[in-house]
């Protein structure tokens, strides 16, 4: 989600603010290069693995922050209708490429742009059996109120399937400052900054997979369990901003604080990157029993 103005836009965009925002859409553009039928099948078994089933034939399922369209596809071909936006132009477009390839004129797969912070737009869509928002709101630069924002989305005994970067204290503050250097340094000066935070990154997991005696997984072109790229992730995980965390207890206190039940919970420990909930909704007041 990148800041670009446009009179379109700004209909359904309030997720401004004074600072640059990285532009996750340029780094899908690339994503999409390496797209093939490999990393679908990855994307359809993280998405069935999760949320425990084998088709989505019959169920609405909602994309919020589309980004590349990878899982917006594997939710259309799981036989799901769906719905994807995403604030940024560019990776609504990308979405437009999956969907024109692969379900070419498609009326069971709608895709806009639109922003989570947005609650007119967000009343707009309806509701959904299944809403899925994958490393999303934390980029928003109003978490918790995007957090709030999806919460009507997702239909009583719907499922809610978010991941948000986990809560290092000091260390996520120092990721922070990198993100936000990185998004304010000039394009042609960002490799100063992308390159050596890469090579620190790389060389801790490239060690991690030799002492594991497996194949370093920047060698491969697929080695995600999602289907993505690692270099695309670390690109985004380099220029992601805003940022902003959320701890295990924080995320699953606010929501079964209002009316879900946690189903599962796919921790990163103490480690960066994301948490994985899935939340089903009971409707408002404390979570009900199984």
């Amino acid at each position: 989600m990148t800041q670009m103005h446009t009179a379109a836009s700004d209909k359904h965009n309030p997720e401004f603010g004074d600072d640059v925002r990285f532009e996750f859409g340029k780094n899908w553009q690339r994503f999409l290069r390496d797209v093939n039928e490999e990393r679908i099948i990855r994307a359809e078994s993280s998405l069935k693995q999760m949320l425990g089933c084998e088709s989505l034939a019959g169920k609405r399922f909602l994309d919020v922050g589309s980004g590349s369209g990878l899982f917006s596809l594997a939710a259309r071909r799981l036989g799901a209708e769906v719905v994807s936006f995403d604030y940024d132009l560019k990776s609504v477009a990308c979405t437009h490429t999956l969907r024109q390839k692969f379900f070419p004129d498609d009326k069971s797969w709608r895709i806009e742009q639109g922003s989570a912070l947005d609650q007119d737009y967000l009343r707009s869509l309806g509701s959904f059996d299944v809403v899925y928002s994958w490393g999303v709101l934390h980029h928003t630069g109003a978490m918790w109120t995007a957090l709030d924002n999806v919460r009507p989305l997702v239909r009583e005994h719907g499922k809610l399937f978010l991941a948000i970067y986990n809560d290092q204290g000091r260390i996520s503050r120092l990721w922070r400052t990198i993100k936000r250097a990185y998004t304010h340094t000039h394009p042609r000066l960002r490799f100063l900054i992308l390159w050596p935070v890469a090579l620190f990154l790389m060389t801790g997991m490239i060690v991690k997979d030799t002492v594991r005696l497996r194949r370093p997984r920047f060698l491969s072109k697929s080695d995600d369990p999602r289907g993505m790229s690692d270099w695309s992730n670390m690109v985004d995980w380099v220029g992601g901003y805003p940022f902003e965390v959320a701890s295990r207890e924080q995320i699953s206190a606010f929501y079964t604080g209002r009316g879900f039940r946690l189903d599962r919970l796919v921790s990163a420990g103490r480690k960066m990157g994301c948490n994985q909930y899935l939340f089903t909704n009971f409707g408002e007041g404390p979570s009900s029993p199984t």
